[in-house]
């Protein structure tokens, strides 16, 4: 007899099959037991009838609870209301583990009982929906830069150097020596693209962020591809293809999980190129134009990040901002050397930055003195300075937050559902 998983149980139907799994939910009638069993892949309402099962079976039944681990064997049955079209009439019913009382139940639970109990939150619906869509989008993250012949490059995830900032950098002790949990991969992915051309990393990041906003994770996963020979209006193509591919691929293969998340689809289905784009000068214009106190030289922070984005239906990016306020390896504009060629992509509905990239220094000279603007060490950065010594070119590359990408496709409102396992200001548990 074959054992199924329950997302492949249409294939069976008039078959008898053998199912693994957990109750999720029960409902009995009379001499009728309903139990819908989850295996992870889908949901399976089973019938238990109990002239037609044995007395061991059918007290098996009655005694599982919620989470009990289960293995039932019946025949696979048409039915158009159940979800897979497929219901089970069971014919032996085994209860190799009875659950204990489990304490999620359908009441209002509080968010730091949820997050206390993570490791069983995990099991609900739409937990598990939200979880299948960052594995369908970490997927085809994959797949698109696969199939462009990028080449995935694993940066260190212990470094030696800051990519975006020393003020929020986890310090830990290399052997009497000062390092750092990875803020990004950026820094190792150029002089990996001067050996591969077109490259990516893909991995945990960390920041030391004092922040209790619902955009903001301590550890959070990016996709980073750097591109030798590519300048910034390419660069702008290359994130708008991502990400119009990733919410396309969401679309297609996760009508399930977006249905059980009461998604409204209808917005995802307008991301299309191309998409808006505006400077960061147009951006101070709009905001000033709908009453905010904003002037050149400020950052944008989630409220503007909002108005903006409610200006277009479409995720926008914004391009050209201060070289004030942006990283030290971003290449200015040669039209305005105010300004730099770097691009924040804001996702609609208020998810905020999705993508932020840039054109990079490429001239030795510039970039050292940029380092030593930002008050960096220049030895610690000397094998990234080498890199312009040795052939140097222009490039350009971003990186992408999937916690950001997952929370918007998702429509969840908060990151520390679209990651497994979250890393807050206040929360190291579970």
């Amino acid at each position: 007899m074959d054992t199924v998983r329950i997302k492949d149980l249409p294939k069976h139907v008039g078959q008898q099959v053998l199912v693994n799994g957990w109750i999720y939910n029960k409902r009995t009638s009379g001499k009728l037991q309903f139990p819908i069993i989850r295996d992870g892949s889908g949901y399976l309402q089973c019938v238990v009838s109990k002239k037609e099962v044995s007395p061991e079976s059918w007290d098996a039944s009655d005694r599982a609870t919620q989470e009990s681990t289960v293995r039932v064997i019946g025949k696979v049955v048409e039915e158009a209301r159940a979800q897979g079209g497929v219901e089970m009439h069971v014919e032996t019913f085994e209860l190799p583990s009875l659950s204990e009382p489990f304490p999620i139940s359908p009441k209002e639970h509080g968010t730091d009982f949820l997050m206390n109990h993570r490791h069983l939150w995990l099991r609900s619906s739409k937990q598990h929906a939200v979880l299948r869509v960052r594995n369908e989008i970490e997927k085809g993250c994959r797949d698109f830069f696969y199939d462009r012949d990028f080449v995935l490059i694993d940066s260190p995830i212990l470094t030696a150097n800051a990519a975006e900032g020393t003020s929020t950098l986890f310090e830990t002790d290399y052997f009497g020596e000062k390092a750092y949990l990875s803020q990004s991969g950026q820094l190792y992915l150029e002089p990996a693209a001067a050996a591969f051309g077109k490259v990516y990393c893909f991995g945990p990041t960390f920041r030391a962020e004092k922040s209790k906003t619902r955009r903001h994770l301590m550890e959070f996963w990016m996709i980073e591809p750097e591109v030798a020979f590519l300048e910034f209006e390419g660069l702008q193509e290359l994130a708008e293809e991502f990400v119009e591919y990733l919410v396309r691929r969401a679309l297609d293969r996760c009508k399930e999980e977006l249905k059980t998340l009461e998604r409204d689809v209808t917005k995802l289905e307008n991301v299309k190129r191309p998409f808006p784009r505006i400077t960061y000068r147009d951006a101070i214009e709009l905001l000033t134009g709908k009453g905010m106190d904003v002037k050149f030289g400020d950052d944008f922070g989630g409220d503007e990040e909002t108005v903006i984005a409610n200006s277009f239906d479409r995720p926008v990016m914004i391009s050209r901002y201060p070289t004030v306020i942006k990283a030290f390896y971003m290449q200015p504009d040669p039209k305005d050397p105010d300004v730099v060629l770097g691009l924040d992509m804001i996702a609609p509905e208020g998810y905020g930055e999705i993508i932020g990239g840039s054109q990079r220094i490429h001239d030795h000279d510039l970039l050292l003195q940029r380092i030593k603007e930002h008050k960096l060490p220049v030895e610690a950065f000397q094998w990234y300075l080498d890199v312009r010594k040795y052939g140097t070119f222009p490039h350009s590359g971003f990186g992408m937050g999937i916690e950001r990408m997952v929370a918007w496709v998702s429509g969840v409102p908060h990151l520390r559902e679209t990651i497994p396992y979250p890393r807050m200001l206040n929360r190291i548990y579970p």
